[in-house]
């Protein structure tokens, strides 16, 4: 399928273009993060892209003030010896940072996307999708959760971290799209549009979203099959009660859900202070705004 076609098969109406920072911690020109972006940009949205040079994965939550490459960017994307930050030569939009992820989206929230938006705030942050899961245990870790941990937190904007576990890294400029990127993209877009269609606040305070979607396989390959399922980060062994949803106050974990495969994809309501599970009043407040897309866990 066109990418244009993926992204009507599940299209939001109401939607009004929002500003959003787009980064990831597998690097600038990663076809997944372009793919998602090539699917915002159909949307309407004002996006500005910027992520690291090359690939950070596994950052965590580091921040350090770009330095100088001497190298060439991921995928031969920018010429050796290019400085600390560089933008893409034909769409200043697009933009790569010499350091981690949230360095990366530190730099696009205070420097490149003022430049693009009239220094208007971002909306919205949206990291991802990355190249492979980010559940449980791996969550603290992730340079993409890292990006929307400090987005909502330290920058006070409301954040999505997306992840697939169909994994192979692959350039920007891979001809022909992979099914698994254009999939992903339109899944993103279409949660991206949910949460934006529901009006501001789009969160609630040091709240994100951590989004893990299964492999783009068998079939798994039409955007339109997936199911949407609330869950959490990591066990509840010592957590109060969660939000009453589909008959109990114990929302299944992001692993279970990913472990019984099928096209199910795990939703999981982020405490921003932490990388944990956020409080059953915030992830009502998360209910009740992605209500109309969520089923119950099968099985």
């Amino acid at each position: 399928m066109r990418p244009a076609v993926l992204v009507a098969a599940i299209a939001v109406t109401g939607v009004q273009g929002a500003r959003i920072l787009q980064s990831n911690d597998d690097g600038w020109a990663e076809l997944y993060i372009r793919s998602f972006n090539d699917a915002l940009n159909s949307a309407g949205h004002d996006v500005v892209l910027s992520a690291p040079a090359e690939n950070k994965s596994g950052s965590g939550s580091r921040d350090s003030e770009p330095e100088p490459r001497e190298d060439a960017c991921q995928y031969d994307s920018c010429p050796p010896n290019s400085g600390p930050v560089g933008t893409n030569a034909t769409n200043t939009r697009l933009n790569w940072v010499n350091s981690y992820p949230v360095t990366a989206a530190r730099y696009g929230l205070d420097t490149f996307g003022p430049q693009i938006w009239n220094n208007n705030p971002a909306d919205l942050v949206v990291s991802g999708p990355n190249v492979g899961t980010n559940l449980f245990v791996q969550v603290p870790f992730s340079g993409t959760v890292g990006i929307a941990v400090y987005a909502a937190h330290e920058a006070k904007i409301p954040s999505i971290a997306f992840s697939g576990a169909s994994d192979g890294t692959l350039a920007y400029d891979t001809v022909p799209v992979p099914t698994r990127s254009l999939v992903y993209a339109a899944l993103a877009q279409n949660l991206t549009d949910t949460i934006l269609a529901t009006g501001k606040p789009y969160l609630p305070d040091d709240v994100w979203l951590n989004v893990n979607f299964p492999k783009v396989e068998g079939d798994c390959t039409d955007p339109s099959k997936f199911s949407w399922i609330l869950t959490r980060i990591n066990e509840g062994w010592f957590s109060g009660p969660d939000v009453d949803h589909c008959g109990t106050t114990r929302l299944p974990t992001e692993t279970s859900v990913h472990l019984r495969g099928g096209c199910q994809i795990s939703v999981s309501v982020g405490d921003a202070t932490d990388k944990t599970t956020a409080s059953a009043d915030k992830q009502k407040a998360v209910l009740d705004k992605i209500s109309g897309i969520l089923k119950c866990i099968d099985g």
